[in-house]
């Protein structure tokens, strides 16, 4: 299976889903966390680092 751009927002999400489950006082950080990727993601950044 090849990761691409498109599938990194799912991957991203269904881990802090799952963190704010496991973790419900962790959601400020979960979610500051991704909002950042998510925004990373969009700008194109983690193409400089070849991801």
């Amino acid at each position: 299976m090849v990761i691409t751009s498109a599938h990194i927002p799912a991957i991203v999400a269904l881990i802090a889903g799952v963190l704010i489950l496991v973790m419900p006082r962790l959601l400020n950080l979960v979610v500051a966390i991704y909002l950042i990727c998510i925004g990373l993601i969009g700008l194109g950044v983690l193409r400089w680092f070849h991801l």
